[in-house]
């Protein structure tokens, strides 16, 4: 794995152990202690991912990826001490890709870096086509096909695939994806239950045990697709 990781973190320990991790993975790595100087290093390093704490000495994260937002679609990982679903929910909804809770396996953190990064780098945001596994959602012509078959999906679960699929790999929240659905992120959180089940039902081998689209508890779900071989 390559790229240029930009490590936001104020604990010495952790960057001890980390740093050291992803170059021996292969990545640059550029610290950054506090809220601006993470900024900073986004503006003035590029990197292909941001790992953020949370809590930070000068400005919470929250913050932090609120500011980034506004001028960079970096892949941002959190990964913090703080536990509460109305925390992870909050960080996501700012622009966060993904979370992960401290301690972390080092091997969970490399997979979902290697994930955010493919993702930013294989298909482009506006991509006319989405490619991904089993799976093809042609989205100017509304199509979707699954093993090569093509798949009739009612407009609100085109507009739920259709969001997950522009986040692909990463939690997608409830909020945003009642927004896509019903243009309203305070509608009933059940109508959003109801049609990730029927999507599942038409897009799953097994919908009671889903590989595609996965829950993520109390937060949203993800897309996940692996391609053979």
């Amino acid at each position: 794995m390559q790229g240029h990781v930009l490590l936001v973190d104020d604990e010495p320990a952790l960057i001890t152990v980390l740093q050291p991790v992803l170059k021996a993975a292969g990545c640059t790595v550029t610290v950054a202690t506090d809220g601006n100087a993470a900024i900073s290093g986004v503006i003035a390093h590029d990197p292909d991912v941001v790992l953020l704490d949370l809590g930070l000495p000068d400005m919470d994260g929250k913050e932090v990826i609120r500011v980034i937002r506004e001028s960079s679609q970096v892949p941002i990982i959190v990964i913090s001490a703080r536990h509460q679903e109305a925390e992870k929910i909050a960080a996501l909804d700012e622009g966060a890709d993904d979370y992960v809770n401290k301690p972390f396996e080092i091997g969970e953190l490399m997979a979902r870096i290697r994930v955010a990064v493919r993702r930013a780098t294989s298909q482009p945001a506006n991509a006319a086509i989405f490619e991904g596994g089993p799976l093809r959602i042609d989205f100017a012509k509304r199509e979707v096909e699954l093993m090569g078959e093509p798949i009739k999906l009612s407009p609100k679960e085109y507009m739920l695939l259709h969001a997950l699929a522009r986040n692909v790999g990463q939690v997608v929240t409830h909020k945003r994806l009642l927004a896509a659905g019903w243009g309203n992120s305070t509608a009933d959180l059940q109508y959003l239950r109801v049609y990730m089940g029927l999507l599942r039902q038409k897009l799953e081998e097994n919908p009671s045990e889903p590989e595609l689209i996965v829950t993520e508890p109390g937060l949203g779900y993800r897309l996940i697709v692996r391609d053979a071989g």
